[in-house]
C-alpha cells in the first residue's frame, strides 16, 4: 500500500498530476479541493495517498489532508459509490459542509454535485451518518494561486467535464472569465458559478 507521496510536481492537468519520487513519474488522480492547493510545476509537493487495484488496472489517489483521505475511504465504501463519484464528492464541496449536510440529512446541497441524484445522495447521508467528523475550526477551503500558463482556460474546462459536467454547462461556466485566469481561481470562480445555476 502507497500510503504518502513525496516528489517533484510535474505536470498538473486536472484531475490528474505527475509527481516524480526518485526518478519514476506517477500519475495520480486527486479532487479539486487539493488541485486548487497544489505549488506550481518544478516544486515539491507531499500527498497522503489511496492505491487501489482493481481489473482494469492500478490507480493512485493523491490527497491534500489526512481528513480528505478518509473520507474518501468512507465514501468509496457506499455500494455504487467509485473513485471519480467520490473525487467528485470531494471536489465539490469542503469536507466540514459535506459532514454538516450528514448531520442535518442535507440532500440537497449532494443533488449540485454532477452524477449525484437524489437517490445517490439519500443513499449518501444514510450511509455516512454517523461516520463524519467535521474537524474543530477547519478553515474554509484555500485556494492557492497557480502560475498563469497558456491554455489555461482548457484546463478549466478540462477539469470540469472531468468533474462530470456537461461541455454546455462548462462552457457557459467559464464564459465570463479572463483569457489570463489562473487554473485554481478559474475552476473555484466555474464551480461557484454553477453552484448558483
Amino acid at each position: 500500500m502507497i500510503g504518502r507521496i513525496s516528489g517533484l510536481l510535474l505536470e498538473k492537468k486536472p484531475p490528474q498530476i505527475l509527481v516524480e519520487v526518485g526518478g519514476v513519474g506517477y500519475e495520480i488522480d486527486v479532487p479539486m479541493s487539493t488541485f486548487c492547493d497544489l505549488p506550481a510545476c518544478g516544486e515539491k509537493v507531499r500527498l497522503h495517498t489511496h492505491f487501489a487495484v482493481r481489473e482494469d488496472g492500478h490507480f493512485l489517489y493523491g490527497f491534500a489532508t489526512s481528513e480528505e483521505r478518509a473520507v474518501f475511504r468512507q465514501l468509496i465504501k457506499i455500494s455504487g459509490i467509485g473513485a471519480r463519484m467520490a473525487l467528485a464528492v470531494l471536489s465539490g464541496m469542503p469536507i466540514c459542509e459535506l459532514a454538516q449536510a450528514v448531520a442535518l440529512q442535507e440532500t440537497g446541497r449532494l443533488v449540485r454535485i454532477p452524477g449525484i441524484g437524489k437517490k445517490t445522495a439519500e443513499r449518501l447521508l444514510l450511509e455516512l451518518r454517523g461516520k463524519l467528523d467535521a474537524p474543530p475550526g477547519m478553515p474554509e477551503q484555500s485556494f492557492r494561486a497557480n502560475a498563469s500558463t497558456p491554455g489555461n482556460r482548457g484546463d478549466i474546462l478540462d477539469a470540469l467535464l472531468a468533474l462530470g459536467y456537461n461541455e454546455r454547462e462548462a462552457l457557459a461556466a467559464t464564459k465570463g472569465l479572463t483569457d489570463d485566469v489562473e487554473v485554481a481561481e478559474g475552476i473555484r470562480l466555474a464551480l461557484r458559478q454553477l453552484a448558483k445555476a
